[in-house]
């Protein structure tokens, strides 16, 4: 009896599937290999020194980060433009193509030019060169030849390790790209460090989709002024129940005449009262739960979310210093994308 494998195309080809692992192996151990030689060249003083001068001189710039890249080095480039904009640095990508078409009047004397390159010979670089040197606009290059054009033109030259490329023929840009994103990252990272760039900071950028989300503050979400369930300790069950009613958040606080948190009162302590044989009269103070579980406002509202999950409660009190400002509810970080 045959035991080659058929499908609807015809007997399958045994594809020799060491031959496919080897391949993912061999790119990751030249990628690997490519990442250390980058490292290795921050035991450079001079690539050091080049290094820092870019960043301090982008982290001083009035303007923008022009960057522009041709062929994959572009999407590199765009990755980076990306990463600094959403960081706190602005960035725009410039297409070398489009540059000598007009779109060199994007470049102003407040920006800096960053050509990312990896030959460094790139005919559509030329325009840029030429311009940035015309107006006196600082120039600077990502490339792994420091005698190229483009570095020989530039006013701050970052030389990359020469790495080999992944592909079997060495001629699809891959190791060499890595590099550059990698590079593009330390540069956007450095700059972070610089600007005391914050998680507040993060969100300004990113207030939609779930990073956004994840950055919300307790007091981005939470119901203030009259929406807030609350009631002297002195009010009866009644009142109470009222109160829990109008406001539809399935408990109250419990403030006295300056407003302090003094405890909590739910629907379930409240069906809790009434098994006992309590009375509609009875004083909210004397059943309340004191010392509630509260949350701040300026705490994440991922971290609202998680105390009510652990403690298995629907809302939170908001307290600032012991006075009651506000209330959430579970289903307000949920709404909010909040996971």
């Amino acid at each position: 009896m045959s035991t080659v494998a058929t499908s609807p195309l015809g007997p399958a080809q045994v594809a020799p599937q060491s031959l496919t692992t080897l391949a993912a192996l061999r790119t990751l151990a030249i990628a690997t290999a490519g990442l250390q030689s980058l490292s290795d060249r921050f035991a450079d003083p001079g690539f050091v020194a080049a290094f820092d001068q870019l960043v301090l001189r982008i982290f001083a710039l009035r303007g923008r980060v022009i960057i522009g890249g041709m062929g994959k080095s572009g999407i590199i480039a765009r990755k980076i433009t990306a990463t600094l904009t959403s960081t706190g640095t602005p960035a725009m990508f410039l297409h070398p193509a489009e540059a000598g078409h007009g779109d060199l009047g994007m470049i102003t004397q407040d920006d800096l030019v960053l050509m990312i390159t990896r030959s460094g010979e790139s005919a559509e670089l030329l325009p840029i060169i030429t311009y940035c040197k015309r107006f006196g606009i600082p120039l600077a290059c990502v490339t792994s030849r420091a005698a190229s054009s483009a570095a020989m033109a530039a006013d701050l030259c970052l030389d990359m390790p020469t790495v080999p490329e992944a592909c079997p023929i060495e001629l699809t840009p891959t190791t060499s790209t890595t590099l550059q994103l990698v590079l593009g990252d330390a540069i956007a990272m450095a700059l972070i460090e610089l600007r005391g760039f914050s998680a507040d900071d993060f969100y300004k950028f990113h207030p939609n989709g779930r990073l956004g989300a994840q950055l919300l503050k307790v007091g981005d979400l939470m119901a203030t002024g009259a929406d807030v369930p609350q009631v002297r300790a002195d009010a009866t069950l009644l009142d109470a129940t009222i109160e829990m009613t109008r406001a539809r958040y399935g408990g109250t606080a419990v403030v006295d005449d300056e407003h302090r948190l003094l405890g909590a009162f739910t629907d379930g302590d409240l069906r809790r009262a009434i098994t006992a044989g309590g009375t509609m009269d009875a004083r909210v103070g004397d059943l309340m739960t004191r010392a509630p579980l509260t949350i701040a406002p300026g705490e994440l509202a991922s971290e609202a979310l998680r105390r009510m999950q652990g403690k298995s409660v629907m809302m939170l009190f908001v307290a600032n210093a012991g006075r009651l400002e506000g209330v959430i509810h579970m289903h307000d970080a949920l709404r909010a994308g909040i996971a």
